[in-house]
């Protein structure tokens, strides 16, 4: 898959090495008598010291990846291009994604299968947490367009099918955001260039068939789940959500064959008094709760 202008967000995690030493605070050190520590106290510090110190110079061998297909991102043992298009399917719709760099290495990923279904020069994918015109010119100028569309769902966002039906300008783009709820959050309210496009919504009632990745609610659908409905809409073409939709049955298939559990959304597990932690002390996530379980949109 093909990365443009991608602003990725550095931070790799400090992993802790067992074995290590920390350094013992005045409290924690062991009982002097007469003003002195023990000898062999001292020696046997010193010995432990050294051995850890001797675990960073340990030579590391990097973890060897399996070979990935190039076309759909899966390893080559179990690559579902099988299940993908012969050809890229023929759109005229541009699809934008707006990936979270956490989503780039997930292993059960959905947007390379999706982006393996489409024209290259269709559909293009910005890695990042924050945009501007500085940073992507490119992306600034598609938000600007008036024929320009993001897929958002909120309060002020327009049915998509409703809305190409009444707009004077047919859409030729549409943006969606990929990442969790709480990244996808983010990322639209704190870029003001994805607040220029008109914001549309899906108004279906499929479930999701990601099932082995759970969601917030029963409503709630994948990258690449969206893009197959938002696409089959613009298109005006059904066969093309049935297209995009089976690599993703094909992987969810597999993975609950071979030992993967149907994840059930938070919403169900709340209903039916299944949910696993205790509920939450803060009013906001509380009312988040309720909400779910009274079936209400949040």
């Amino acid at each position: 898959m093909e990365q443009h202008n991608e602003a990725r967000t550095p931070g790799d995690p400090v992993a802790w090495l067992p074995g290590t030493l920390r350094s013992q605070t005045p409290e924690e050190e062991e009982p002097r008598v007469g003003g002195s520590a023990p000898a062999a106290s001292v020696l046997d510090a010193e010995a432990s010291g050294a051995s850890a110190d001797g675990l960073w110079e340990l030579p590391v061998e990097p973890a060897e990846r399996r070979p990935e297909c190039s076309r759909c991102s899966r390893p080559q043992k179990v690559c579902l291009c099988p299940f993908l298009p012969s050809h890229p399917l023929h759109i005229s719709t541009y699809l934008y994604i707006i990936q979270h760099p956490a989503e780039e290495n997930k292993v059960l990923r959905t947007v390379p299968l999706l982006a393996a279904c489409l024209p290259k020069d269709k559909c293009k994918i910005k890695i990042g947490r924050r945009f501007s015109e500085e940073r992507d010119p490119e992306l600034s100028t598609i938000c600007r367009k008036s024929d320009t569309l993001i897929l958002y769902p909120g309060a002020e966002a327009a049915n998509l099918e409703e809305f190409i039906l009444d707009s004077p300008v047919y859409p030729s783009t549409i943006i969606i955001i990929d990442g969790t709820w709480s990244q996808a959050k983010d990322i639209f309210y704190k870029n003001s260039l994805f607040r220029l496009p008109k914001q549309v919504q899906l108004k279906t009632s499929i479930s999701s068939q990601y099932v082995i990745r759970a969601q917030p609610t029963n409503r709630c659908l994948s990258t690449l789940e969206c893009a197959a409905v938002a696409l089959s809409i613009l298109e005006k073409n059904n066969y093309i959500q049935e297209t995009l939709l089976r690599p993703l049955q094909a992987l969810c298939s597999f993975q609950l064959q071979h030992g993967a559990q149907i994840r059930l959304s938070k919403e169900h597990l709340l209903k039916n008094g299944l949910y696993p932690k205790p509920m939450p002390k803060n009013k906001r996530k509380l009312r988040k709760m309720e909400l779910l379980m009274n079936s209400i949109k949040i």
